[in-house]
């Protein structure tokens, strides 16, 4: 793979728009943001752009959902991680953010709106569309270069990430450079068996997640916890849909096709943690009742879990088990966590809520890749091409032929 890194640009004195990934957890009342660990990645390469005029491009959340906000919050937590102001235009692509742009003076930062309140933003383009579209025909010209860091949305082929290296310089971020020397050199030491361990809420990713992965031969067994593995259970006939409110036919549907389709790679649970009176209890799946809600995965899981991660060359892990900022329901999180950084195996841990959770439990440093990323390292793992990854081979090819050019 040959890229542009900052290292090969001329940054001094250049207007700059860098492409990040700022997308964060919002609270759903108070619409403010929960955690920032993404916030706090896009600062560094941001930090190191003193005496350019660096244009912040950003989204977060998606149409429709609570936390399709607008930026000013980010604005304020970007700045604290900077050092130095940032200002936000509530605009994205029109007069307000031209103007904006035009007046900025060197070591200035601004940041533009949700990009996704820009439709065009929604969707997915080939290159040449993607720079067709107003975003990029109406922004482009007031750039000098293009900078992508933002490897937890490579897989999208959205006008932001695509369109404008087909236009104008594009190099790689510190994240992104970062992040895929990291992940080829630990895929060149990754062996089998390949186990995958998923868990936390967002059950239609997790399913994609898994057949994109044993399809790439990158999950031999797939271990279950969270609300997920709820849903394969309840494909088996172990849970009744209605006793625990989840009426997802669909993602039912796609449990027992999965189950159907790979009968020998599914690992669930066979024993799960909730709340009584205010503690910690354990029960096996048939002592549970219409109200009992699941907190966390039992003792007996993490047992079987052990045993499997510790015998595994390569350990995925995504999402954690439970409610794991409880003290009380943090064990199942916790353990398998400790399994995979005392184990011998190749370990990648993905996701914002497992990062926290490595650095609260004392793990960060004993874990071979740890990334924020989701379905784009995902991806990655299972050998599919990012757009993002093209995009900057692209705007690589064409430097190296324009050079040549201007030696004949």
């Amino acid at each position: 793979m040959n890229i542009l890194t900052m290292d090969d640009m001329e940054l001094d004195g250049k207007r700059i728009f860098i492409r990040v990934d700022m997308n964060s957890p919002i609270h759903p009342e108070t619409l403010k943001i929960i955690e920032s660990i993404r916030i706090k990645e896009a600062a560094e390469s941001i930090r190191e752009l003193k005496n350019s005029k660096v244009i912040v491009g950003s989204h977060q959340g998606r149409v429709g959902r609570y936390d399709y906000t607008d930026l000013s919050e980010h604005a304020k937590v970007l700045e604290e991680y900077i050092g130095r102001k940032v200002t936000f235009v509530e605009d994205v692509i029109g007069p307000e953010a031209r103007r904006s742009i035009e007046s900025m003076s060197d070591g200035d930062v601004l940041l533009l709106d949700n990009l996704r309140f820009c439709a065009e933003e929604n969707y997915e383009f080939s290159f040449k569309d993607a720079a067709n579209t107003v975003m990029v025909k109406r922004l482009a010209k007031l750039f000098d270069l293009c900078i992508l860091d933002c490897f937890p949305s490579a897989h999208r082929a959205h006008p932001s990430i695509i369109g404008f290296p087909y236009i104008i310089d594009t190099c790689a971020g510190r994240l992104v450079a970062k992040e895929v020397e990291s992940l080829n050199n630990v895929l060149t030491v990754a062996k089998g068996p390949y186990v995958v361990v998923l868990g936390g809420s967002k059950i239609s990713d997790r399913l994609e997640a898994i057949e994109t992965l044993i399809q790439g031969g990158k999950a031999d067994k797939v271990l279950l916890t969270g609300l997920i593995s709820v849903i394969f259970l309840m494909a088996q006939g172990k849970f009744k849909a209605n006793s625990l409110g989840i009426k997802e036919e669909a993602l039912l549907d796609k449990a027992r096709k999965l189950l159907q389709k790979y009968p020998n790679v599914f690992i669930l649970p066979v024993d799960y943690a909730t709340e009584n009176n205010g503690k910690r209890v354990e029960k096996d799946l048939d002592e549970f009742n219409d109200n009992d809600i699941i907190l966390d995965i039992g003792s007996k899981t993490i047992d079987i879990y052990d045993k499997i991660i510790r015998s595994a060359g390569t350990v995925f892990m995504s999402g954690p088990a439970g409610a794991f900022e409880r003290d009380d329901f943090a064990y199942g999180t916790r353990a398998l966590l400790e399994s995979a950084a005392s184990s011998l195996s190749t370990t990648i841990v993905s996701g914002g809520h497992m990062t926290t959770a490595l650095k609260r439990f004392g793990l960060y440093d004993k874990i071979d890749h740890i990334s924020t990323a989701g379905g784009a390292l995902v991806l990655y793992l299972a050998g599919k091409k990012l757009p993002m990854i093209e995009a900057l081979e692209m705007s690589y090819q064409r430097r190296l032929t324009l050079n040549a050019k201007a030696k004949l």
